[in-house]
């Protein structure tokens, strides 16, 4: 069964920094795009940011660029999004979202085979 799961989120204070995790089981995410996206309360789903098979990370939000960054540990199977100076904006359920064959661009679209649940980051002092 192919399965993502999230973890890492919680309360943070502003500026600081929080690690995200996705695990996939049943699955390899070496052949996989992987896209990190967030949805915060009364918001549209919007994708953060996605690491290619071939090893390149492309941000796709201008409100994270220079703060967010992604990797990958193929040894432990998961994908990682590394946040740091968290805004109270930055507040939202973070998910994961992985595709064998679509290009980061589609999947950060919204098209994309699996999707692990989501972890909630809330941002506040």
């Amino acid at each position: 069964q192919v399965q993502l799961v999230e973890s890492g989120g919680g309360l943070v204070q502003p500026g600081e920094s929080r690690t995200l995790s996705c695990v996939a089981s049943g699955f390899s995410l070496d052949y996989y795009n992987i896209a990190w996206f967030r949805q915060a309360p009364g918001k549209e789903h919007e994708g953060v940011l996605c690491l290619a098979r071939t090893g390149n990370i492309t941000v796709y939000s201008d409100s994270v660029k220079g703060r967010f960054s992604g990797s990958r540990d193929k040894t432990k199977n998961t994908v990682y999004l590394q946040m740091r100076g968290l805004k109270p904006e930055d507040t939202a359920v973070y998910y994961c979202a992985a595709d064998r064959f679509r290009l980061c661009r589609t999947i950060v679209g919204g098209q994309y085979s699996d999707r692990g649940q989501g972890t909630q980051v809330t941002v506040s002092s």
